[in-house]
């Protein structure tokens, strides 16, 4: 297997697993806002909590759909990682680490998604 191609694969099993696990966190949240909660998180940011939860929703669910088919990966990763890191520095701030690890461990992935790109393996073959 050429660098080309362990590379292709490496970006792709990441988008793979990084999209896919995304996705168990913004599906109930998309969900929630469909059933009517305008209000799935908060207003972190100060723009209101309806515009804050379909920022999230982007963040979670659109941006990562997009990551996984390999489309637009490195402007679709900063979505991702604006949503990462208000989860990990605004929302879980003052909690130990132990408490925004996840967020953290996510937006180190999604930095490495976009600075690498979809690779070969995807709709974009670059």
């Amino acid at each position: 297997m050429t660098t080309s191609s362990s590379f292709s694969l490496g970006a792709l099993i990441m988008r793979l697993g990084f999209g896919g696990l995304m996705l168990t966190h913004g599906i109930p949240k998309l969900l929630r806002l469909l059933d009517g909660n305008l209000e799935i998180v908060g207003d972190p940011l100060g723009v209101g909590a309806l515009l804050s939860s379909i920022l999230v929703i982007i963040g979670e669910v659109v941006a990562p759909l997009l990551i996984i088919i390999g489309f637009k990966v490195r402007l679709a990763a900063i979505p991702v990682i604006i949503t990462m890191l208000v989860a990990a520095f605004m929302i879980h701030g003052a909690d130990p680490l132990a408490k925004k690890e996840m967020a953290l461990l996510y937006l180190t992935g999604y930095l490495a998604i976009g600075l690498m790109g979809a690779g070969k393996y995807s709709v974009s073959r670059k």
